[in-house]
């Protein structure tokens, strides 16, 4: 991964939250009785409260399975073909279609690696435990961290609109995952799309320039080496130190781990990140015992969070139903709710080039996330330009999946170069971030 040495932290930093380190003998005496604690919680602590969440799947966790190669879920895989803005990949999923839908997360690779050589290890042990992972193979093996994260919320949004397995997928419990220059698009990701419930930094390093994940509204988990030369543990401290203490956030250095430790098969990893998925991706609160305090600290170098690590709003309607619209406005550093959820798009009538859709996503004080699909016409398009008018006070800024322009009051995004081309009948989504109180506007579809 050719990523720039890092920088050491600035004069001043500080972790905002309480760090642990473990040496020597001392270290060791810690995870003995981490363990004795560990085991004496699990088989202790009731679970009364959890019985409220829709999510909760599978038995009671103890040390041994969150530690163990797989879950108590069979599961299958697909090959995912290009298109949809990313090249393809592959999916996997359980086979169980008796408990509802499943959380789901997507991955992305590294600079200039493939997901089918350094993370595909990672899908059926996930898929296993219970979530639906979508492994994403970039456009460009040499894309940026930008383009990374425009291909991480496009891969979701393929697998929650059109991928066969959408139905088994619950829109509202989704979350990303990277390595390297696929961390830092993850954290990317994260700031554009604030109804994400989780994201997940793998040694995040980002070429150019410094990560600041001060605004950002989704549960961050940072994983990295403590032998990483390339995005170094001091770098690694200076994007942890800007996440705002309103969000639960976590950071665990792995003892002797370098920087591409996270391309191969790593237990002690997958033992903190199932517990952390299984929290806010499930609002399954049985899984906290192994990380507030961390339950077995084998292997683990340093370790901080926010515990006790709840997830944001508790427990989440069932997936088949549609949220009420929250009574307050929450400030921009609260997590926003789950979006509503909406219909379908239809095919536009006999001779309509396209439509668009518009919906807001989420809201907060002076700003706001909104979605717009693009449906095509009984004609592919070759194609589309989407133009709506902005309310008082409105601005746009953050696209993804199309390019902004704007003249006035009429904001106008054509289609990037990926997503132009449409079947007839099929669909494609853009979203930006915006300031100013959201709207209702009509926006209008036209393809050359």
């Amino acid at each position: 991964m050719n990523v720039p040495t890092a920088r050491p932290p600035a004069p001043g930093d500080a972790p905002r939250t309480r760090s642990v380190r473990r040496t020597g003998p001392a270290r060791w005496l810690t995870a003995g009785l981490a363990v004795v604690l560990g085991l004496t919680v699990s088989a202790t602590t009731p679970h009364a409260a959890v019985a409220d969440s829709p999510y909760q799947r599978g038995p009671d966790p103890t040390l041994a399975s969150v530690a163990a190669t797989r879950g108590p879920f069979a599961t299958t895989q697909a090959t995912v073909p290009a298109g949809n803005g990313f090249n393809g990949g592959f999916v996997y999923y359980p086979t169980d279609t008796s408990l509802g839908t499943w959380g789901a997360v997507a991955i992305v690779p590294g600079y200039s690696a493939l997901f089918a050589n350094e993370e595909a290890w990672m899908g059926p042990w996930l898929a296993s435990f219970g979530f639906v992972v979508l492994g994403i193979e970039t456009n460009s093996r040499t894309d940026g961290a930008d383009a990374r994260a425009t291909q991480l919320l496009a891969g979701l949004d393929y697998l929650t609109r059109t991928s066969p397995v959408r139905s088994r997928v619950d829109a509202n419990r989704l979350g990303v995952m990277g390595h390297s220059a696929g961390g830092a698009g993850t954290l990317l990701a994260a700031l554009r799309r604030p109804s994400l419930k989780t994201a997940v930094g793998l040694a995040p390093g980002t070429p150019g320039n410094n990560l600041n994940m001060s605004t950002t509204q989704v549960p961050t988990l940072l994983l990295s080496g403590q032998n990483d030369g390339t995005v170094t543990p001091s770098y690694v401290q200076g994007i942890y130190n800007t996440l705002p203490a309103t969000v639960e956030h976590a950071w665990a250095e792995l003892a002797g781990n370098d920087h591409l430790s996270f391309t191969r098969s790593n237990p002690t990893e997958m033992r903190l990140l199932i517990p952390w998925l299984k929290i806010f991706l499930d609002s399954d609160t049985r899984y906290t015992q192994f990380l507030c305090p961390l339950a077995d600290s084998t292997g683990v170098s340093r370790y901080s969070s926010t515990c006790p690590l709840v997830p944001s709003g508790g427990p989440t309607p069932p997936p088949t139903t549609t949220p009420p619209p929250p009574t307050t406005t929450p400030p921009p550093t609260s997590t926003p709710p789950p979006p509503t959820t909406t219909p379908p798009p239809t095919t536009p009538p006999a001779g309509t080039a396209c439509t668009a859709t518009y919906r807001t996503v989420n809201s907060w004080s002076g700003g706001f996330q909104a979605e717009v699909t693009v449906t095509a016409g009984s004609t592919a398009t070759d194609g589309w330009t989407v133009r709506w008018n902005l309310g008082a006070g409105q601005s746009v800024s953050q696209v993804w999946n199309g390019t902004l322009s704007t003249s006035g009051t009429t904001a106008t995004v054509r289609n990037a170069a990926y997503n132009g081309t449409l079947a007839p009948g099929t669909s494609t989504t853009f979203g930006f971030l915006g300031s100013g109180t959201p709207s209702s506007p009509s926006p209008t579809c036209t393809s050359p």
